[in-house]
Parts: C-alpha cells; sequence; structure tokens
C-alpha cells in the first residue's frame, strides 16, 4: 500500500510546476541579454539571467546523472549529448529560447518537458540507439 501511495504523489507532483515556461522564457531572454553584452540599470534582469543559467546548468547536471546511472544498468539514455565546448551555457539558453519559438505561447507546456525537448533537438547525439543495418 505504501508503494501505491508513494508513485500516486509522484504523479500528482508532477503536474506542479515551480518554474513556469513564462518565467523560464524571460529569464533566458535576460540571460541572452547578458551573453550578448548587452547592460541594464535593472538588477532584477542579472537575477533573471542567473536563475535561467542556473536552471539550466542543473537540468544538464541532472540528466548527466541519470545517464551515468542507467548506464550502470545498462541503458543508454541518448535523448542529448552536450557538447564539450567553453560556450556551452550560452548555447543552452538559445537551444531553450528557440524551442520557446517551436511552441505556441498560450499553451502551457511543463517546463522541463520544454527543456528536454530542446536540448535534444539542438544537440542530437551521433550514436543512434537502433543496430545498423
Amino acid at each position: 500500500m505504501k508503494h501505491i501511495l508513494f508513485i500516486a504523489a509522484l504523479l500528482a507532483a508532477g503536474q506542479a510546476q515551480a518554474y513556469t515556461g513564462q518565467e523560464l522564457r524571460e529569464d533566458c531572454q535576460a540571460a541572452e541579454a547578458f551573453y550578448a553584452g548587452e547592460k541594464s540599470s535593472d538588477p532584477y534582469q542579472s537575477v533573471r539571467s542567473g536563475r535561467c543559467i542556473g536552471y539550466l546548468a542543473g537540468f544538464a547536471d541532472g540528466y548527466a546523472i541519470g545517464d551515468f546511472l542507467s548506464e550502470k544498468v545498462g541503458v543508454k539514455l541518448n535523448a542529448f549529448c552536450l557538447p564539450k565546448t567553453p560556450d556551452l551555457s550560452s548555447r543552452l539558453v538559445r537551444a531553450v529560447l528557440g524551442g520557446f519559438d517551436r511552441v505556441p505561447s498560450n499553451t502551457g507546456v511543463n517546463t522541463a518537458t520544454l527543456v528536454a525537448s530542446s536540448l535534444s533537438r539542438s544537440f542530437p547525439c551521433a550514436d543512434s540507439l537502433e543496430p545498423k543495418k
């Protein structure tokens, strides 16, 4: 019974969003302006920029941990493969903003789903999960 309650709680929690898509979009727009060298007199813009960059870095790190652990049991996630470049943070921001461009603004898309979709589209893995024929 405890397992059923735990699973139900996880499913219900999956619907709540502490960080909405609209907040992420606005924060990442501030980050893009930061990377473009645009100066702002509004100190809140720095906070917004940092929140986007931090969220995306945490998302990427969380995925990397999941990928590492899944390989321990013989599964390769291959959802996206991030390049090892010094400008990765700015590339993550651009990829996510590009994802917003592909989604109608009036949809309530889940933030994590949007980020995962954007990163998988922008940073596909070279290896295929399908065996070559």
